[in-house]
């Protein structure tokens, strides 16, 4: 039978694929998205278009169950969480009415602004209640799956493993049963070149259009109110850079300030602040 996950789906490029990821390797997927007033809430309308996309895609591939040799097409159960009035008490450049977000690479000390209080331990205790349900219900483990990488670890401690080891602790010690959840980050260490790879080989894997999928994530921390992203703010240098090593032309439209702009001014842009990073 199907393995059972439950993802924390962002809208973001590295969620998106795990995604893809979870369903190319037969796993039955409960997505959550979360709203907690984020200024690039875009991220939630692509990760609905993405499960859309997903579920009614008539071309995608089957996956073959290893144990029975069934055909299996599973489907993505997703569901958006709002967590109202939050943003309102939080101290991040990410929510509405924050500072604005800075610009530049990751390394850079300024980074820390686009922390956002407590975020993956709020979202964790969410994402466990809602894995355990499934396990409980289906008497099967259930994986949290989660789609941090390497590159998070630095400017973001609730990304690091000694945080997910400590979380998962206390959720054992507050919870029945707890031992059928367990944590699967595939992701953790390696970059988002090495997640957008495994991507690639996900979109093979399924038969779907690698563009079709990459089109409708958001990584960008500075959406314009098109919906557009930036192409200057670190999520989405960091995204550029991963499909400049990858070879591709990365689908999403790039805006700035004078209106949408060619992929070529996005590379150029981006490759110009790396070489200043390199110095």
């Amino acid at each position: 039978m199907a393995k059972n996950a439950v993802l924390s789906l962002s809208g973001g490029m590295d969620s998106s694929t795990l995604l893809l990821h979870l369903l190319a390797n037969g796993y039955n997927v409960t997505a959550l998205g979360f709203d907690y007033g984020q200024k690039h809430k875009v991220e939630l309308e692509r990760a609905a278009s993405l499960v859309e996309y997903l579920n009614s895609n008539p071309d995608r591939e089957y996956f073959l169950d290893p144990d029975t040799l069934v055909k299996v097409y599973s489907k993505v159960n997703y569901q958006t969480i709002k967590l109202d009035g939050l943003s309102q008490l939080l101290n991040s450049a990410l929510v509405v009415g924050g500072a604005d977000v800075p610009e530049g690479h990751y390394e850079q000390d300024n980074m820390k602004d686009t922390v956002v209080p407590n975020r993956n331990k709020i979202f964790s205790s969410l994402v466990q209640a809602v894995a355990l349900s499934v396990a409980n219900e289906t008497k099967e483990d259930t994986f949290i799956s989660l789609g941090i990488h390497a590159g998070d670890h630095a400017i973001y401690p609730d990304c690091r493993q000694e945080f997910r080891d400590a979380d998962m602790e206390a959720f054992k010690i507050g919870n029945w049963d707890a031992e059928r959840v367990k944590f699967y980050t595939p992701y953790l260490d390696t970059d988002k070149f090495g997640i957008l790879e495994d991507g690639l080989k996900a979109c093979e894997t399924l038969n779907i259009d690698f563009d079709e999928v990459y089109k409708r994530t958001n990584t960008s921390y500075k959406p314009y109110p098109s919906g557009n992203s930036d192409y200057k703010s670190a999520s989405s240098v960091e995204r550029i850079e991963a499909f400049i090593k990858l070879g591709r032309k990365d689908p999403v439209q790039y805006e700035d300030e004078t209106g949408p702009v060619e992929w070529e001014v996005a590379k150029s842009h981006v490759e110009k602040v790396l070489a200043e990073y390199i110095k």
